[in-house]
């Protein structure tokens, strides 16, 4: 299997973090059974957070299939020969 190029190692840690930033602006007090918390319905939590989360799936996929750049599939090219090299 083919590894993936750093740039793109790169892109799809970036794209977790933007994830987890989406899932910790949804993240706050529930509303429990003796009181009411009207925080839940909040501008952040309903409309804010989904999107950045969705944004980070979404950015997610493109970093998986971004296409690799020539300078990366020297480098990639270069990495396997020596590890065949070093196995041999």
């Amino acid at each position: 299997m083919k590894q993936l190029p750093k740039f793109n190692t790169i892109l799809i840690a970036a794209c977790v973090l933007i994830i987890v930033l989406g899932f910790a602006l949804m993240a706050g007090e529930p509303s429990g059974a003796t009181e009411y918390n009207p925080d839940i319905f909040s501008f952040r939590r309903i409309t804010v957070g989904p999107m950045i989360a969705l944004a980070g799936f979404v950015l997610m996929i493109v970093a998986i299939l971004f296409p690799q750049r020539k300078g990366d599939a020297v480098d990639d090219e270069n990495t396997m020969n020596n590890e065949n090299n070093a196995k041999q």
